[in-house]
């Protein structure tokens, strides 16, 4: 496999690059879910 630029990487196929925005945002859900079951557990007093 010939060596690409990381610039050619980066970039999303023309088909999605309305997409852009939503795959910059995809990798902190993960960080809403451990959000998401720390306030439950407050909600519910940690037992």
């Amino acid at each position: 496999m010939p060596h690409l630029p990381s610039q050619t990487l980066a970039q999303l196929p023309e088909a999605y690059q309305a997409f852009g925005p939503l795959v910059d945002i995809l990798p902190i859900i993960p960080f809403f879910f451990l959000l998401l079951a720390f306030v439950w557990q407050a909600s519910v007093g940690f037992r």
